[in-house]
């Protein structure tokens, strides 16, 4: 499992409801399932994607998440995660708003564009960058809003969205040490545990 699904378990409460949108193959819900004792739902449009959690035993929907979340009513959830979805969706700053009108609380992790790895690619290819979290070519990525830790932290507070918590991932051990200190510079994935403003 990817580390940062492993920073964001603590912040779930033992018990609670849990959706998560864009959940892909379920391994997330199925470990919280099992560690967290959560009631999880997730929602997901790839069929393959969609199979595979069935196959793990997650319940899940087949929905857009561009297309709103209207089928939630207020305060359906305790916590609502997004992982490596943000980047993907039409309107990010809209579906956040709406992840903390049916959740408490919401956990969103991020591939950071503001990284030094992908400036650096930038300055001396001259191109869009292809890394091991950004594999695509510009044409034909699904990745469409790209963002900084400091954009994201920026968006939050546009949006009166409190930040509860923030881990920073990087996969060298000298970056890990400096994405605490510098994390627009130095983290690969950033993780927010987020909630309404106060």
């Amino acid at each position: 499992m990817r580390i940062e699904l492993n920073l964001l378990q603590p912040w779930i409460a033992p018990g609670s409801r849990v959706l998560d949108l864009g959940c892909g193959d379920g391994l997330l819900l199925r470990s919280l399932m099992d560690n967290r004792d959560v009631e999880g739902y997730g929602i997901e449009i790839d069929p393959e994607q969609i199979n595979a959690c069935v196959a793990r035993g997650v319940n899940v929907i087949e929905d857009n998440i561009d297309e709103g979340l209207i089928r939630f009513p207020d305060g359906s959830f305790d916590t609502v995660v997004m992982t490596q979805a943000l980047q993907v969706l039409r309107e990010p700053d809209k579906v956040l708003v709406e992840m903390l009108r049916i959740g408490r609380e919401c956990i969103v992790t991020f591939p950071n564009f503001g990284n030094w790895r992908t400036r650096a690619y930038l300055m001396f290819r001259g191109r869009m960058p292809v890394t091991r979290q950004l594999s695509y070519q510009w044409f034909d990525t699904p990745n469409i809003h790209f963002c900084t830790v400091h954009d994201f932290e920026a968006l939050c507070a546009d949006l009166n969205i409190r930040i509860l918590d923030r881990s920073f991932v990087a996969e060298r051990s000298v970056d890990r040490r400096l994405a605490q200190i510098w994390p627009n510079l130095f983290s690969e994935t950033a993780v927010y545990h987020l909630g309404r403003g106060g």
